[in-house]
C-alpha cells in the first residue's frame, strides 16, 4: 500500500518533478553525441536521492539542481542549441 503524504510531502514532490521534467526537456536541446549521456546524468541525479526524507535536504537539492539547469540553459544557448 502507498503511504499517505502530507501536503507539504506532497508539493516537495511535485517540485522535484517538475524539475526532473525541465531537465529531460533542456536535454532534449542537447548535441545528438551527448543527448543520451546527458539523460543519464539526469537520472542519476535523480536516483542517488531518491531515498532522501530530509526536507531541508530535498529544499536544497532542488536549489542546487534549478541552477545547475539555468546554467545548462545558457551554455546550450551559447552553443547555438535552443
Amino acid at each position: 500500500m502507498v503511504p499517505l503524504l502530507d501536503l507539504q510531502d506532497f508539493l516537495l514532490r511535485a517540485r522535484v518533478l517538475k524539475l526532473y521534467r525541465q531537465a529531460l526537456r533542456i536535454a532534449r536541446r542537447a548535441p545528438d553525441h551527448s543527448r543520451a549521456e546527458l539523460r543519464q546524468v539526469i537520472r542519476q541525479e535523480m536516483e542517488n536521492n531518491r531515498d532522501c526524507k530530509d526536507k531541508q535536504k530535498i529544499r536544497f537539492l532542488i536549489s542546487e539542481g534549478t541552477e545547475r539547469l539555468k546554467g545548462l540553459t545558457e551554455m546550450l544557448g551559447m552553443q547555438g542549441h535552443c
